[in-house]
């Protein structure tokens, strides 16, 4: 991926991965040690991404938008948002209301209500019952974008419980199916496809 983003000339057209990896931590630039309490045998890959530690495994999909940002026209700020726009979208193909957290990128849902539509109470903006289900980190570099999103369809989410989610010890991590949203990697993956190709056009 690096390779590709770097390779970039100005005419090279925009390209999302879609991918699923084995488990694997990956550690972002601004990634502490001490947010890795028990790793055990899964690898911790440091990255050149945004963002802390993160957990990737079977049953998630991961996008990686490869854009030239200058094309686009718009900036950093505004590309994080698009990316967070169509992974809620994505939620609400299937009827689950993503939120925003203040200075957490990312999306959650309410762990025990993620239907509900309300805006959040300053409570639940300081996680008190959200449960994070999509985690951002990028990168970017000559105009460029790498890295990307990850969305929770499927998984084993034991691992989550073994680091402090992007920094946040005791943050909480749903996937679809723990809310009662049965899919296939397949179905998600074509649908966040879909909404992120939509937003982060030009």
């Amino acid at each position: 991926m690096r390779e590709a983003a770097a390779a970039r000339t100005p005419e090279a057209p925009d390209l999302l991965w879609l991918c699923e990896h084995p488990p694997t931590y990956t550690q972002g630039l601004a990634g502490k040690p001490e947010h890795i309490l028990a790793p055990g045998p899964i690898p911790v890959v440091q990255t050149d991404r945004g963002g802390q530690v993160t957990y990737h495994g079977p049953g998630q999909v991961v996008a990686y938008p490869l854009i030239d940002l200058r094309r686009a026209g718009y900036f950093v700020k505004e590309y994080v948002h698009r990316i967070e726009e169509a992974v809620i979208q994505a939620l609400g193909h299937f009827g689950v209301t993503g939120h925003r957290v203040r200075g957490a990128p990312g999306i959650y849902v309410r762990r025990h209500d993620p239907f509900s539509h309300a805006r959040l109470s300053e409570a639940e903006q300081r996680f008190d019952g959200m449960a994070k289900i999509a985690a951002l980190g990028i990168k970017v570099a000559r105009r460029g974008t790498y890295h990307g999103v990850a969305l929770n369809v499927a998984m084993d989410l034991e691992p989550f419980s073994r680091i402090n989610p992007c920094g946040y010890a005791g943050l909480e991590t749903v996937d679809l199916s723990t809310i009662g949203i049965h899919t296939t990697w397949d179905e998600a993956a074509e649908v966040l496809s879909r909404k992120l190709a939509a937003y982060l056009a030009p």
